[in-house]
C-alpha cells in the first residue's frame, strides 16, 4: 500500500485519527476499504502482534499476586517507588524476593 499523506483538503473532516498521528478522512478510509477488498489482499501474512506487559518468567509467564496493605503502608510504598524512579510493582517483587531470601 502506498504512502498516505497528512495533509487533507480544506473541506474535508477527519472522521478520526490513527495511533501514529494520520487523519482518517473519507479519502484515506476509501483507498484502505480498495486495499483491504483487493485480490492480493492476505491476512495470513501479518504478523502476530502481542499486546501487555512482557512476561517475567522463562516459560513465557508471571502468575499475578494481589494483596490489600494499610493505606499509610500503600502511601509509603508509592512515595518510594516515585523516589527511585519505579513501579510499585517493581519494588513490591524486590520486596517480596528479599523477604524469601533472608
Amino acid at each position: 500500500m502506498a504512502k498516505v499523506s497528512k495533509t487533507k483538503s480544506v473541506d474535508e473532516e477527519p472522521l478520526g485519527v490513527t495511533r501514529s498521528g494520520t487523519e482518517i478522512t473519507e479519502e484515506y478510509a476509501e483507498r484502505l476499504a480498495d486495499h483491504f477488498e483487493s485480490d492480493d489482499f492476505d491476512p495470513s501474512d501479518w504478523e502476530r502482534r502481542y499486546v501487555g506487559r512482557p512476561s517475567l518468567g522463562a516459560a513465557g509467564e508471571s502468575p499475578r499476586v494481589s494483596f490489600r496493605a494499610s493505606p499509610k503502608l500503600y502511601k509509603a510504598a508509592w512515595k518510594r517507588a516515585d523516589k527511585e524512579g519505579r513501579s510499585l510493582s517493581s519494588l513490591a517483587r524486590e520486596a517480596l524476593e528479599r523477604y524469601l531470601d533472608s
